[in-house]
């Protein structure tokens, strides 16, 4: 019993956001929302009240939040966290008397009954609130106090009792004895604003020379910043852009039996010339690279490297520290395979080795020195098949110094893979959205990803394709299909990517039975034509300036999906941080037909009434309508443009 505090009296259960229990941190950006609700009672018929309080990981004192009831004895709070870093945040309750007493107080006074021991007992609740109140406020309960127990006119007194500067000086007031805190301390991370919108634009450095038959380098990437930049990408990724293994190395399509002039894979990482933290030769020297990073800032473009912890089989680590690999009985080394598959170019890490110590510190010191060379996203290659212990002491290690680092999690696998590498510091993901085609199937997934606990811990990243794969529809939906599902990817996710300028030129041709492109890009240098038009191009530009100029579209958790009576045409309002402007997409899915649907627009969110006409601007196409009411009829032709991304106007 003497463990126990019996003036205690709230009950706080159901805490959210809480990742695991508490044992991962909930996630947010700079300038985004977090969301604290709990289920908080307690016994009798007292008011109880409720708040949350936080603290950043560089400060002392703790800040405030309070909650709201909202109904069934659930209380609720939005904050925006305003710096980047570590919070801790605890959950608090208690039994509310002054607010008891209040409400007892009018409810005698409107059935006319004395409250003159009423007053009496409120004149009490001050006087010991008196004590707790700060120096500034204490001054201004000695005359509430008096009013109260020399009140002449029972009006005043009660009018006193309600009044705003007693409840807001109330407020302030905590018996410590009497709050009930959970029993659990939260940590919250606030990330920096790129790990919550971003645009990802992916080229092979071997393929962006100006002339055919020749090796691509960082000079030649330096000509086309101004084009990425233009097209409104802020994040430019590049493949491993190490010296390539020319043992076992795979030919055109990934053939066995390469020429003498087959480039290689440039996830079969590492040969003579060296291995992880080395440059490819014909790609440029160390200098050539910086200089691309620090130009690509100037445009306001990061490079993002790709980190692949695996090695070709003339890779330095084999010969230099053989213990990091598995070795048969045939005195050959393990190499990666998914049978029937057999991927002979590409050594995988054995992370079960006696010496995992030296092999951690040493995969670490990979990333460590691409930072040094202005590197701070880093896209992480099939982190699944590493484990997840060294992950989170890679990441934590790394953002610990470096907090700016953002990792993006390459891991098509199984959902619960997926969470854990999430939970355990992943600031982004890959995700779904490739398969996720019919209305149902694209509402379901945002609900998963966006309205429930996942939104504190899995960012998604929407990408339309990768040098990996070429979804059916990019290859029977041609053109239309290209602009629909990236209008999707970049309005429904505020990160996403993809693939260029493959992407863009509507390069579709399938590997015969494989969902990935034949002629692949990953086994053979190409060569662009980057003057050539591209009406995706064209549409993909419009879409990121919109993107940057509406903060609506800055985040992938305020999406509210809209009825609509055609499940060809799918429909969402996506609504701007304190409740600001509100934006309305529609897209056609439909990649052949026109379709045409009555959309039901939540008016309440654009602040106009039920029977005020408004005006509505498509900021795809600058046309304008005036619509009036809930129910609207649009109608969208996929060979002109297959979607509105309507700003809503009210009408003066």
């Amino acid at each position: 019993m003497s463990r126990l505090n019996g003036r205690t009296r709230a009950v706080i259960s159901n805490v959210r956001p809480q990742i695991d229990e508490g044992r991962a941190p909930a996630r947010r950006a700079i300038g985004e929302h977090v969301e604290f609700s709990a289920d908080i009672i307690a016994d009798g018929h007292d008011a109880v009240a409720a708040s949350v309080i936080c603290r950043h990981e560089s400060e002392q004192h703790w800040q405030e939040v309070p909650l709201s009831h909202v109904g069934n004895d659930r209380w609720f709070a939005t904050w925006v966290p305003p710096h980047e870093g570590f919070y801790e945040y605890r959950f608090t309750g208690w039994v509310d008397h002054f607010t008891s007493w209040k409400k007892g107080l009018v409810k005698k006074f409107d059935a006319n009954q004395d409250i003159a021991v009423e007053l009496q007992i409120g004149a009490g609740i001050l006087s010991e609130a008196a004590e707790l109140a700060t120096a500034e406020d204490k001054p201004a309960f000695e005359p509430w106090i008096n009013a109260l127990e020399n009140a002449s006119d029972p009006q005043d007194a009660v009018d006193l009792a309600v009044g705003d500067a007693l409840a807001e000086a109330m407020s302030k007031i905590r018996y410590t004895d009497r709050v009930t805190v959970f029993d659990r301390t939260f940590r919250l991370e606030v990330e920096r604003k790129k790990a919550g919108f971003s645009a990802w634009y992916e080229l092979f450095p071997r393929s962006a020379a100006a002339l055919p038959d020749r090796h691509g380098t960082f000079q030649d990437v330096l000509r086309l910043l101004p084009k990425v930049a233009k097209m409104g990408f802020d994040t430019l990724y590049f493949p491993p852009i190490h010296p390539i293994g020319e043992m076992k190395r795979k030919g055109k399509n990934n053939s066995l039996v390469p020429s003498a002039s087959d480039p290689g894979s440039p996830w079969a990482i590492g040969n003579r010339f060296g291995g992880h933290k080395s440059i490819h030769p014909e790609l440029g020297t160390l200098e050539d690279f910086t200089e691309l990073v620090s130009q690509a800032k100037e445009l306001g473009i990061e490079v993002a490297m790709d980190i692949a912890y695996q090695c070709a089989p003339d890779h330095p680590y084999v010969k230099e520290h053989p213990q990091w690999f598995k070795w048969r009985p045939d005195g050959t080394v393990q190499y990666a395979e998914n049978p029937p598959k057999k991927y002979e170019d590409i050594l995988p890490f054995d992370f079960e080795t006696q010496d995992w110590q030296n092999l951690w510190d040493e995969l670490k010191s990979v990333i460590d020195f691409w930072i040094e060379q202005g590197v701070n996203v880093f896209r992480i290659d099939n982190p699944h098949t590493k484990a997840f212990p060294f992950w989170e002491w890679t990441i934590g290690e790394v953002r610990k110094v470096n907090p700016q680092v953002i990792f993006l999690a390459e891991a098509f696998t199984r959902p619960r893979v997926m969470e854990r590498l999430a939970k355990i510091g992943f600031n982004q993901s890959y995700t779904y959205f490739t398969w996720r085609n019919s209305k149902w199937e694209l509402e379901q997934y945002l609900y998963e990803l966006t309205k429930t606990d996942q939104q504190y811990y899995f960012r998604p990243n929407f990408w339309p394709n990768t040098p990996d794969i070429l979804p059916h529809h990019l290859v029977e939906g041609g053109e239309n299909a290209h602009i629909t599902r990236f209008i999707l990817a970049a309005t429904l996710s505020s990160n996403y990517g993809l693939y260029g300028p493959v992407y863009e030129y509507g390069i579709n041709a399938p590997h015969p039975g494989k969902e990935e492109y034949t002629d692949n890009e990953k086994y053979e240098i190409k060569h662009w034509d980057w003057e050539r038009y591209s009406r995706t191009r064209e549409i993909i530009t419009r879409v990121n300036r919109i993107r940057n100029a509406h903060p609506a579209l800055q985040s992938t958790w305020n999406i509210d999906f809209n009825e609509t009576n055609n499940d060809r045409v799918i429909s969402y309002t996506k609504v701007a941080p304190d409740d600001g402007e509100s934006l309305l997409v529609a897209v056609n899915l439909d990649y052949f037909n026109t379709q045409g649907a009555h959309i039901r627009v939540p008016l309440h969110r654009f602040g106009i009434g039920s029977n005020q006409p408004y005006l509505v601007r498509d900021m795809l196409s600058g046309e304008k309508y005036r619509w009036q009411g809930e129910y609207n009829y649009i109608q969208l032709n996929p060979w002109e443009m297959p979607a509105h991304i309507l700003k809503i106007e009210r009408l003066n």
